[in-house]
């Protein structure tokens, strides 16, 4: 049963829960130096209710991205039950891309110091991608050139595409993806400029500055 699904003091709990962290992150994607008072108006609750749930901004801001790092996990392991790897690496990307999830790491990276639980979830999400990108390898569809850290670098183009309406960012960001994942496909003839992006290359940024 979801929380939110729950009866009584524990299902309204978890309501409010997703209230916030939806206000969060709309508050925090146009400002990430936003007050957390901005997330509480926003959100429609008092801000000791607030600071009860999460007991400083940075903490907010922790369980935001790692509730976006859950949902990549969840996607990469919903596409393994996907036979063709193909499919299964463009499906995966398509459902990361709607869900915006790379929105968070371009916006705020730096603002918060990463838990034990996140790395240890990073490292899971790094696995999921390395036995996707190899799944389509396999499939033979995939150019030779590209590396499983370009799966990131293409979601967050992705997620740089903003406009003030929600569908029209939504559909744009599908034709952008699309044209990206036909350069990922074999049988290109031109060599892709500069070295591919290394492994831990971006792990920088979340340093807080």
């Amino acid at each position: 049963m979801p929380e939110t699904a729950l009866p009584g003091r524990a299902g309204q709990a978890a309501r409010n829960n997703v209230v916030i962290l939806d206000a969060a992150r709309h508050v925090f994607l146009a400002d990430p130096k936003a007050p957390i008072s901005q997330v509480a108006e926003r959100a429609g609750v008092g801000i000791s209710a607030l600071y009860r749930r999460y007991a400083s901004k940075e903490v907010l801001l922790s369980r935001l991205c790692h509730e976006g790092l859950r949902t990549y996990i969840a996607e990469a392991e919903a596409a393994d039950e996907e036979p063709d790897g193909w499919t299964a690496l463009t499906g995966f990307l398509g459902r990361v891309v709607d869900a915006d999830v790379h929105s968070l790491t371009v916006h705020l990276a730096g603002t918060f110091t990463p838990t034990e639980e996140m790395g240890a979830d990073a490292h899971r999400a790094n696995e999921l991608s390395a036995a996707l990108f190899a799944r389509a390898r396999a499939t033979g569809r995939l150019r030779k050139d590209a590396v499983t850290e370009d799966i990131g670098m293409i979601l967050e183009c992705c997620a740089a595409i903003r406009v003030d309406d929600a569908e029209r960012t939504t559909e744009l960001r599908r034709r952008y993806l699309a044209m990206l994942v036909e350069g990922l496909e074999a049988g290109k003839d031109r060599a892709l400029p500069g070295p591919p992006p290394r492994p831990g290359e971006m792990n920088g940024r979340w340093r807080p500055s």
